[in-house]
């Protein structure tokens, strides 16, 4: 019999930190140290003082670098670990920096990928393709890596099919996620008397797009993708970001490694993890509410390291790609149209400072709340390639 503190001390507070940590030990010591080597592996992991160091798995040793990230920098965060058979989600929210984990053990892109169509539906899938594809042709793909899990796309139309369907298994496990990660049910919340009147339901998600300062991709499809604007598109339409938001990848999957350094150094976990192991992609400015194709959206004025300036009044419905390089900062003022905010004080103009990154500075102005795509096949193709031409996500003769 193991003995914990309460999950839930109080009707308003939840403790789940030490029954999580009792089931994790136990893991560890009857399930892992039944692993072909484990033993071995543990002669290995001595500290200089004979202490034992941690021996993690990989989704606790990726929240780790996660919670570092977060508070070192004071932000909020969600990072991503995509793989062949599971989809792995972490966030880290609000000022009490409370972290999430999920494992969706049935969303990847190999030994899972049969999972995702059934989960998604084929016309999800189909929604993200810029191009006329047969049915019958898609299913067959996805079976056939079904049964050849290592595999990998050889022609340029696989490998778009491919990231088509890893943009739904993130964000079938982004779903799964912030059902999750949510504040406690059937609590009333403590509201001022401007709030009186807008009580929200309790056991909504803690997960606030509009706050999200730092979204990170990892995983063979983004930190492997041929082109990083890829894994741009990627980031963007399986998260749909709001506001303003930094996109970053893990471009050598060293996060699970850093995760167990910092349980002994927090300071070279993350400094390496910068310097060596993150590429930031840039920063996605997408305002969110509805609006009309083609009217005004968002006006954009961006002075940029060079001397150069980009000023547009961006109609709804449009992407943009502002070349800003790594280490860069663009000097932006911002205004919204139509009822479009821009950040979570529902602000409709912004001066702010936008970073650069590998890929640059875009500005989505397709919606939020809801986002929707062309219902209509042939409008749907032509937007998806007017996107992808702008964020060059591909060689120009697929998407002509």
């Amino acid at each position: 019999m193991i003995i914990t503190d309460n999950i839930r001390p109080k009707l308003e507070i939840e403790n789940l930190l030490p029954a999580r940590e009792k089931i994790h030990n136990l893991f560890m010591e009857h399930v892992m140290k039944q692993a072909p080597g484990y033993n071995k592996l543990m002669e290995w992991t001595v500290g200089p003082e004979h202490e034992q160091v941690p021996i993690m798995p990989t989704p606790a040793a990726v929240g780790n670098i996660m919670q570092a990230i977060a508070k070192e920098e004071n932000i909020e965060v969600v990072g991503v670990d995509i793989g062949g058979a599971t989809t792995d989600i972490f966030s880290v929210f609000t000022k009490d920096f409370i972290f999430n984990r999920t494992v969706s053990a049935n969303l990847g892109l190999s030994y899972s990928i049969s999972n995702v169509l059934a989960s998604a539906g084929l016309e999800n899938i189909m929604r993200w393709v810029p191009f006329d594809i047969n049915e019958s042709e898609l299913r067959n793909m996805i079976k056939n890596k079904m049964i050849r899990p290592t595999t990998i796309p050889s022609l340029l139309e696989e490998l778009v099919l491919e990231q088509a369907i890893a943009k739904e298994a993130l964000r079938l496990a982004f779903e799964q996620h912030k059902s999750f990660a949510s504040s406690l049910k059937g609590m009333q919340k403590q509201r001022d008397i401007s709030e009186a009147f807008s009580q929200s339901v309790s056991g909504e998600t803690i997960v606030n797009m509009m706050t999200l300062d730092l979204l990170v991709g990892s995983g063979g499809v983004l930190s492997h993708a041929p082109r990083r604007n890829q894994t741009v598109m990627m980031l963007i339409d399986a998260f749909l970001p709001e506001g303003i938001t930094r996109l970053s990848v893990d471009s050598i999957f060293m996060m699970p490694h850093l995760g167990v350094l910092s349980e002994i150094s927090t300071k070279a976990a993350t400094e390496v993890f910068r310097k060596d192991c993150m590429i930031y992609l840039g920063t996605c400015v997408a305002p969110v509410g509805k609006g009309k194709i083609g009217k005004p959206a968002l006006y954009a004025k961006l002075e940029l390291p060079d001397g150069s300036v980009f000023e547009e009044d961006i109609p709804f419905g449009e992407m943009r790609l502002i070349p800003c390089e790594i280490g860069q900062v663009a000097k932006a003022t911002l205004k919204t149209h139509s009822g479009l905010i821009l950040d979570a004080d529902r602000k409709k103009e912004l001066t702010v400072d936008l970073h650069g990154g590998k890929v640059g500075i875009v500005l989505d102005t397709r919606g939020r709340k809801p986002f929707v795509l062309p219902a209509d096949k042939n409008e749907r193709i032509s937007a998806l390639k007017k996107w992808m031409k702008v964020l060059n996500a591909y060689p120009e003769h697929i998407l002509s």
